[in-house]
């Protein structure tokens, strides 16, 4: 690759906390929400983790960090409602922790919305300090200086999110009679961290053959792109302080590769607004998205 997964990992780090740190909201822990649907992916543990899996919650979404164990949530569409298409979900959180709210089952939920399928990963995240309190301080420290010196990965890499990304993916295909899933119409969707994963998994795991990705305000560093990369999908905001103004590398990697690319770079937004914020241009990313997707036939038998 043009540049390494490592540098890949560290850009997304910072992309993700920065907004934490710069908005400075408080931490407030919370019990752990019901997952009746959530399956367990089998992928191992994460090397070097101490502490419990916890949830929190910031500006009013929720939050979870010490993720060990990668489950998949399916959101189904209704009966009757199903177009055959299927999406992963990639929540972002700086891969130390999980937007599961804004990045997540929101998402899933208006893909549903829409008759697609949609599957919320809960990949494997970097170990951090079991007491909150203790997080939060270390976050701060970490992240001070981000914009001079990028932290170090502590030994945590994008092998156990690719790997939760690949075992998602042939979960969903041993199970598409079940779930109403067309196998050769299985995308991935990522925000910040989980853009990363999705393009880290596309690069790295050629066997999970994604339909269609689409990276959510992730790093827009120049990549390598295989011959049969797919269609990509790319947002982000003119005023996102981390990758707006780093120029487009990875746009212009896949039309250099000759593969489709629709970019859309809205005026504002900031980073890490999810769905969008009312008052922002972003706001209406979804809805092209969704146009995308029906122009290039994914949302039709037979695509």
């Amino acid at each position: 690759m043009v540049r390494t997964l490592h540098l890949l990992f560290f850009v997304t780090v910072v992309a993700a906390a920065a907004p934490a740190v710069a908005q400075q909201a408080p931490m407030t822990p919370m019990a752990a929400p019901a997952e009746p649907n959530a399956i367990p992916l089998g992928t191992g543990g994460v090397e070097g983790s101490g502490a419990a899996e916890s949830w929190f919650s910031q500006w009013g979404d929720t939050f979870v960090r010490n993720v060990t164990v990668a489950t998949l949530t399916p959101v189904l569409p209704e009966p009757g409602a199903a177009n055959g298409a299927a999406v992963i979900v990639a929540p972002g959180g700086g891969f130390m922790f999980l937007s599961m709210s804004n990045e997540g089952w929101e998402v899933a939920q208006a893909l549903a919305d829409q008759g697609v399928a949609a599957f919320v990963l809960k990949y494997r995240v970097r170990p951090t300090p079991g007491d909150l309190g203790e997080f939060e301080q270390a976050v701060t420290a970490m992240f001070a200086g981000a914009g001079a010196r990028p932290p170090r990965p502590g030994g945590f890499s994008l092998a156990d999110p690719v790997e939760d990304a690949t075992a998602a993916f042939a979960l969903i295909r041993s199970r598409a009679d079940e779930w109403g899933v067309d196998p050769d119409r299985i995308g991935m969707v990522g925000f910040s961290a989980g853009a990363g994963t999705t393009l880290a998994t596309t690069l790295t795991a050629p066997e999970t053959r994604p339909a269609f990705i689409a990276p959510i305000y992730g790093a827009m560093t120049a990549v390598d792109v295989p011959e049969a990369a797919p269609p990509m999908f790319v947002v982000l905001a003119a005023d996102d302080p981390l990758f707006a103004n780093s120029g487009f590398g990875l746009i212009e990697s896949w039309r250099a590769a000759g593969r489709p690319v629709e970019f859309h770079l809205y005026q504002n937004g900031g980073h890490g607004f999810g769905l969008g914020n009312s008052g922002m241009t972003s706001l209406g990313w979804f809805d092209g998205f969704m146009r995308w997707l029906e122009f290039n036939g994914f949302l039709r038998d037979g695509s």
